[in-house]
């Protein structure tokens, strides 16, 4: 744990690599969440896909009761180390792992109809509230790669494929098309979910509207968040609304602190290799891609001190650059990589 303010720390005392968060910082997310959970009477759970860092659940538990889980080794996860039995969704279960999430879970959420009919009967008797995941066919998502409603993909049924009365033990709707998305883009989503779904609210218990709910970002509106939750609440009295975010918990909260542990020059560059590796350890800036923020570093190829910086991978591609230092790199030096807990 870490108590003093990330600008003030002395990287050099830690272990290399490691992940280092800031309780404070942490703490002030949650309490935020906490806030828009209760004003907004809803469930808000944390998606272990984006944190899973089990040693800082404690503090979690003090603000919010229940994760969700997207394997059978997260859904012990939320069992073993956060306490309480997971929201599971998966695009597909196996019969192998069936029996284990069941016992780990009380939320089942299936990607099918077809995943759906050949599971269900197990989890008849067992508390378990069974729910399908939705496509609403619109997403503001522009990344292909993140884009979950994108033409042809694998993710949740579409109305026109649901009968019109649901099968009985289908308690509710998931539906996920957000990825670090304002209050307004939920807006426009709902809209279609209403649009398209409503007409089977009435025979479902729970909405669950995903992940993607950066309600913690600085320009992020919560009070129109709560209105929109709020409003979701009136219209549907009787159904139980759950969000999922993932950043939104541990959005600014810490850092990945890295050092070099070679430098080797190609053909006039210079590539700092670090004790890291960017497809495995922050996969989004290769994925997306995205632009990590370099503590001490400008993303620049002028200046006297410039350099590739390498992951520690067989990967080609494991890599990253240009970044303009103020001087010479060291070895065993200390490179820290801004706001990387989720």
């Amino acid at each position: 744990g870490l108590y003093a303010t990330l600008n003030m720390i002395d990287f050099n005392q830690f272990p290399s690599p490691c992940y280092i968060m800031e309780e404070d910082r942490l703490r002030k997310n949650l309490s935020l969440i906490r806030t828009v959970k209760e004003r907004a009477d809803v469930e808000i759970i944390l998606a272990f896909k984006s944190f899973a860092g089990w040693r800082s659940f404690p503090i979690f538990r003090e603000y919010i009761e229940h994760s969700t889980a997207s394997s059978v080794h997260e859904t012990r996860l939320a069992l073993e180390e956060f306490g309480s039995k997971a929201h599971t969704y998966s695009p597909a279960y196996t019969e192998e792992d069936f029996p284990e999430i069941m016992r780990c879970s009380n939320y089942i959420t299936f990607n099918s109809f077809s995943q759906f009919h050949r599971f269900y009967t197990q989890t008849i008797g067992s508390g378990i509230s069974c729910g399908i995941r939705i496509n609403p066919e619109y997403s503001e998502v522009e990344t292909e790669l993140y884009n979950p409603c994108a033409s042809g993909t694998r993710f949740g049924v579409t109305y026109d494929l649901l009968p019109d009365k649901l099968p009985q033990g289908l308690d509710g709707f998931h539906c996920h098309s957000h990825c670090e998305s304002s209050s307004y883009e939920l807006e426009q989503t709902l809209r279609h979910i209403e649009d398209k779904f409503s007409r089977w609210f009435s025979q479902i218990k729970w909405l669950n509207l995903g992940g993607g709910h950066l309600m913690t970002r600085q320009d992020y509106d919560t009070e129109h968040l709560i209105q929109l939750l709020q409003g979701l609440k009136i219209r549907y009295p009787h159904l139980q609304i759950i969000l999922e975010p993932g950043s939104a918990f541990t959005w600014q909260t810490g850092v990945l602190a890295s050092k070099v542990i070679d430098i080797v020059e190609n053909r006039g560059i210079k590539t700092a290799i670090l004790n890291i590796s960017f497809t495995c350890h922050m996969p989004d800036c290769l994925e997306m891609p995205y632009q990590p923020v370099v503590r001490g570093a400008r993303s620049d190829d002028n200046g006297p001190y410039v350099y590739r910086l390498g992951g520690n991978s067989c990967l080609s591609g494991d890599y990253m650059g240009m970044w303009s230092f103020d001087k010479e790199l060291q070895m065993g030096e200390r490179i820290v990589f801004e706001d990387m807990i989720h």
